[in-house]
């Protein structure tokens, strides 16, 4: 699993990025895919990438 941290998050959206070393781009992600509470920027998650289309999306997200 890679970690990262949310760089970005847009809360009327549900969606943001997340910046990781494991990965030259962010890292896409939708509170769809995630479930709970929203993501703060600055906040450590792990989670799996998944090559997608559009790019780099996570999956399995976890707060840390």
């Amino acid at each position: 699993m890679a970690t990262g941290t949310v760089d970005f998050f847009k809360e009327s959206g549900g969606y943001g990025f997340i910046a990781t070393e494991d990965h030259d781009e962010d890292v896409f992600f939708h509170m769809e895919d995630i479930g709970g509470e929203d993501l703060e920027e600055g906040q450590e998650v792990e989670f799996d990438i998944v090559d997608t289309d559009d790019g780099p999306r996570a999956q399995n997200l976890t707060r840390l």
